[in-house]
């Protein structure tokens, strides 16, 4: 029988009125996986937030190795052993590996040698089995790489309990599937895990326990063995019912809103990440891109946005040559961009809704008169975005960094959608949500299409593509391999396409 290694007994935290946790308890095992899992908005990150000292609960109590702790701050739960992998990364990417490491550890206080420090690191890496170049640049990783260095900085200051924050939802399924694996050989080593999560069929298949949390309260605990879809689907959303959105295709039209010829982009690296791709997308149509992350999809994106320039061929928005137009010029062209990244790309973390409401048209006369802002007009607008899409708050007068990753992500779809758009981008529109939320977002992109909007819809997953897209577009090392009718396709082909293989 394992020894808990940690208790959180009748925690609460609320910010103001909101309840955020309510008498929850959790057990943690010496050597375990113990997946949190629920809805967004139901208490996860705050629980494991409350237990790493970024909050400060209302009332509970903590004990870790049998004693009872008052963790005071995130360095200090790190001094204790506990740390944690947020869903967004806190690395700085003109730093290598290895300086990212040493940053977080007190070492920092006097002068290392680059030898030693990567040293230090591979060593590290490969007892935990790890695979990080300590000389590589942060923003020369892949995602999964930058993960590892984030586990890997808290493996090295002596951790026991490792925290990860939607761990999968910036991975492949084949990354997913070699984390979930270094995970197990570190809790056969004698480290517990805990990962928050909402994906029910991979905790189940990695876990050692699962908790359920709903509300904010404690709706189930099991063995993962014991678990099933049913089980975990009543506990997580109770008897509600949800119909899978889909895309019937009687909204595309004749007119071709977006068309893009032999369009050529480089990456961050200055290669090649985009290699003389042509498509065309019809106004209310749902055009998916299908491909293996890091296959030229964050660069489609950006260079239709405008973030990123075209080195060669031409892009057209309703037949007008917007190749080398500025950002804010294609925004006035009525382009819409939803990011992969909520807090790095849409969002500003430290503003109010409010705020971040209004980024995109806060000199509109809509909502601001000779430079000044019209701060009853933008409240009032997100007043009614927060009823329309069920969007749920921590306090119009917080951080957005609060708020749970689908509530981000519904705040960034109605900024976007409010300048009624032409064209919307919409780049992993699902990713890290909960089976509410991201049905939610579907049913937002289904009804901009009955509108006529032409959307370009970026996705890793195939379920998602065949159900909402009507045509799919597959990349493979930034080629366009095929442009399939996703109702005379399947799901072998599109997987050989992704995987290289060429279209008979």
């Amino acid at each position: 029988m394992k020894e808990p290694i940690l208790e959180m007994r009748n925690i609460t935290k609320k910010f103001g009125k909101v309840v955020a946790n309510e008498d929850v308890n959790l057990t943690l095992n010496e050597g375990e996986i113990h997946a949190l899992l629920g809805e967004n908005g139901a208490g996860k990150s705050t629980l494991m937030n409350v237990l790493t000292g970024i909050y400060k609960p209302n009332s509970g109590a903590i004990y870790y190795k049998g004693n009872k702790v008052k963790i005071k701050s995130p360095r200090h739960a790190v001094d204790l052993g506990i740390g944690m992998v947020h869903q967004h990364f806190h690395l700085i990417p003109t730093l290598s590996a290895a300086e990212n490491v040493f940053l977080y550890t007190p070492s920092c206080k006097r002068v290392l040698h680059k030898k030693e420090m990567e040293d230090a690191i591979e060593n590290c890496s490969k007892e935990f089995h790890l695979d990080v170049d300590p000389s590589a640049k942060i923003w020369q990783m892949s995602v999964g790489e930058q993960q590892r260095v984030e586990i890997i900085k808290l493996l090295y200051r002596g951790a026991d309990i490792l925290i990860l924050d939607e761990p999968s939802a910036v991975l492949t399924a084949q990354e997913a599937v070699e984390m979930f694996k270094n995970l197990r050989k570190m809790a056969e080593s004698g480290k517990s895990v805990v990962v928050i999560s909402h994906k029910m069929n991979e905790v189940m298949q990695f876990a050692d326990r699962i908790t359920v949390l709903k509300g904010g309260k404690v709706e189930d605990t099991m063995l993962a063995e014991e678990a099933t879809v049913e089980r975990l689907t009543k506990a997580v959303v109770g008897d509600r019912e949800f119909v899978p959105q889909t895309n019937e295709g009687s909204a595309k039209k004749e007119q071709v809103v977006l068309e893009m010829k032999d369009v050529v982009v480089k990456n961050d690296k200055g290669l090649n990440a985009l290699k003389n791709v042509s498509l065309n997308i019809h106004a209310g149509e749902i055009f998916g891109i299908a491909g293996v992350a890091g296959n030229g999809q964050k660069e489609l994106a950006e260079v239709i946005a405008g973030l990123r320039k075209a080195e060669e061929g031409t892009i057209f928005l309703n037949g007008e040559d917007v190749t080398k137009l500025s950002v804010k010029e294609r925004i006035r062209k009525k382009i819409a961009f939803i990011p992969e990244d909520r807090l790095t790309m849409g969002l500003v973390p430290g503003m109010t809704m409010d705020e971040n409401r209004v980024l995109k048209q806060y000199n509109e006369q809509q909502f601001s008169k000779h430079g000044i802002l019209k701060k009853k007009a933008i409240s009032d607008a997100v007043d009614a975005e927060i009823e329309r899409h069920e969007i749920k708050i921590v306090g119009k007068s917080a951080p957005v960094s609060l708020m749970s990753g689908g509530n981000q992500q519904k705040l960034i779809i109605a900024r976007e959608i409010s300048g009624e758009p032409t064209l919307l981008i919409c780049a992993y529109p699902s990713r890290g949500l909960d089976m509410g939320a991201a049905e939610a977002v579907r049913q937002i992109l289904l009804e901009q299409c009955k509108k006529g909007v032409a959307v370009l819809m970026i996705s890793e997953e195939l379920d998602e593509l065949f159900q909402m897209s009507d045509r799919i577009g597959v990349l493979c090392d930034g080629e366009m391999m095929a442009i399939l009718d996703s109702h005379e396709t399947d799901y072998e082909t599109v997987g050989r396409l992704m995987s290289g293989e060429r279209y008979e």
